[in-house]
C-alpha cells in the first residue's frame, strides 16, 4: 500500500469514528453574536477533531423552539439546542430531552453540574433533576444616560432606587428637554410578560407556583405593578403611550430618545461599543423589594439521540460553559458568566475592574427570581402579554386585563393541578 493510500485510509477511519452534532441556537439581542458562536465552535472542533458541530442560527427563542420541535417530529432531531430556559415544561411534556443527572458519569462531571449559580438553575430543574444548563443568561437591568441626567439637573451618578424616584427622574428629564427626550422606556413587545414579572416581583409578588401548574396574575400586588407601569405614560408623561418595541429600544437609547431603558444585560457590550455618551447600568428600582426575573437560554440534549451523540454533546456543553469560555462569552456579549468560577478568571476579574457595569446582572442574582415558566407556557405567556399590552394601550384597565389573563390561564392549567 502506498503512503498516500495509507494516509487516505487513515483519514477515512478518523472520519468514520467522528460524531456529528447539530445544534440550533437563538439570538434575542442585536449584534454579531452568530460570529461569536461560530468562532467558539471552530475553536472547539480544533480541540476535539472527532466531534463536528453544525451550529444553526434559528431566529429568536420562539423560532428556535418551533424549529427544534418540528425537526423532532420530522424524525430529524438535533442532538442539542440552546432554547429558552422556560421551555422546560413543554420539552418534558413532549419527552424531548434527557436529564443531565442521567448522563454524568464521573465526579468531575458531577462537580461541573453543581458549579452553576443556583439562581440560574431554577428554570432548568424539575423534581430534583437538571434538564437545562445555563448558557446565554441574563437579568433585566436599568441603563441610564448620565449626560441626559446632568442636563436635567439630576446627579449623573445616581440612578433611581425605587419606583417613585424613577417616575420623578423620568418626568424631570422629559420636562428639562422640552419634550424632546423621554425619561424612561420599558419594552412591551417581544417579552412583555418578562418586564411585567419584574414589576410584580419588585412589589413582593411571585407570578407562578414552583411546579408550573398555577399562576397568580390578578393578585392585588400584580395589579398595582401594572398600574404603575401604565402610570409612567398616563400620569407622569415620562414614557410614550402605547407599546414600545423590544427590537428597536436599544437603538432608541443609543440615539438618546430616552434617558433610561429597561433591557437585558445581553445588550451591554453592544451599548458600550456604540454609545457616544456616558452611561451607567444599575439594578432595577424597587417597590417593596429589589428584583428581576432571570432570563435567557439553556443548553438541552435531546432524547432521540444515540448514547455516543449524548456523550459528545455533553463534552461540547461542558467546554462551552467552562469558566474561561463563560468569561469570554460574557465579555463579548454582556450576558452573565454562568458560574462563580467564571468571575474568578483573570479575564473577567480584569474586565469587571475596568468596566464595573459588567457585574451588575450578576450582583442582581441575589435579588432574582425564576422566569415565568409553566406547563403550556406559550399559551400562558401569550395571555399575559396580551393583558399587559391591552393595559398599556388603554383598551382595558390593569385589573380587567389581568383578570382576563387569569381566567385564560386557569382554564389551560386546570388539567395539570397536582
Amino acid at each position: 500500500m502506498t503512503a498516500l493510500a495509507a494516509g487516505l485510509l487513515s483519514a477515512a477511519q478518523v472520519n468514520a469514528d467522528s460524531v456529528d452534532l447539530t445544534m440550533y441556537y437563538p439570538v434575542a439581542v442585536g449584534g454579531a453574536l452568530t460570529d461569536v458562536v461560530d468562532n467558539l465552535v471552530a475553536e472547539f472542533e480544533s480541540e476535539y477533531p472527532d466531534i463536528n458541530v453544525e451550529a444553526i442560527y434559528a431566529g429568536n427563542y420562539d423560532d428556535t423552539r418551533v424549529r427544534a420541535m418540528s425537526a423532532m417530529e420530522a424524525g430529524e432531531t438535533p442532538q442539542l439546542s440552546v432554547m429558552f430556559s422556560i421551555d422546560l415544561y413543554e420539552l418534558i411534556e413532549q419527552n424531548a430531552i434527557v436529564a443531565f443527572d442521567d448522563l454524568v458519569e464521573t465526579d468531575e462531571e458531577r462537580e461541573w453540574l453543581d458549579g452553576f449559580y443556583p439562581g440560574l438553575m431554577e428554570n432548568g430543574q424539575l423534581d430534583g433533576k437538571t434538564y437545562g444548563i445555563p448558557f446565554q443568561r441574563s437579568t433585566i437591568v436599568l441603563f441610564w444616560n448620565k449626560d441626559a441626567f446632568e442636563a436635567a439637573g439630576l446627579d449623573p451618578e445616581t440612578p433611581p432606587e425605587n419606583w417613585e424616584q424613577m417616575a420623578e427622574m423620568a418626568a424631570t428629564v422629559r420636562e428639562a428637554s422640552n419634550g424632546e427626550q423621554w425619561g424612561v422606556m420599558v419594552p412591551s413587545t417581544g417579552y412583555p410578560y418578562w418586564m411585567f414579572q419584574a414589576f410584580a416581583f419588585q412589589n413582593g409578588h411571585r407570578l407562578m407556583s414552583e411546579d408550573g401548574t398555577e399562576v397568580y396574575f390578578d393578585d392585588p400586588a400584580a395589579v398595582e405593578a401594572l398600574e404603575y407601569w401604565v402610570s409612567l405614560a398616563t400620569e407622569h408623561d415620562a414614557m410614550p403611550d402605547g407599546t414600545i418595541e423590544w427590537g428597536t429600544l436599544r437603538q432608541n437609547f443609543l440615539e438618546e430618545s430616552t434617558a433610561m431603558m429597561w433591557h437585558t444585560t445581553g445588550n451591554l457590550t453592544a451599548v458600550r461599543s456604540e454609545a457616544n455618551f456616558d452611561f451607567g447600568v444599575a439594578m432595577l428600582p424597587m417597590k417593596t423589594q429589589r428584583g428581576s426575573p432571570t432570563g435567557g437560554g439553556n443548553f438541552y440534549i435531546f432524547e432521540d439521540t444515540t448514547e455516543e451523540e449524548q456523550r459528545a454533546a455533553m463534552t461540547f456543553i461542558r467546554w462551552m460553559t467552562a469558566p474561561e469560555r463563560a468569561a469570554a462569552w460574557s465579555i463579548e456579549t454582556g450576558y452573565m458568566g454562568v458560574s462563580p468560577a467564571a468571575y474568578e478568571t483573570d479575564a473577567l476579574q480584569s474586565y469587571v475592574e475596568e468596566f464595573p457595569p459588567a457585574a451588575v446582572a450578576r450582583d442582581q442574582l441575589e435579588h432574582a427570581t425564576a422566569e415565568l415558566s409553566t406547563y403550556q407556557g406559550g399559551r400562558i405567556r401569550r395571555a399575559l402579554d396580551n393583558a399587559v399590552q391591552a393595559a398599556l394601550t388603554g383598551q382595558m384597565t390593569p385589573q380587567e386585563a389581568l383578570s382576563q389573563a387569569q381566567q385564560e390561564a386557569d382554564s389551560v392549567l386546570r388539567r395539570y393541578a397536582r
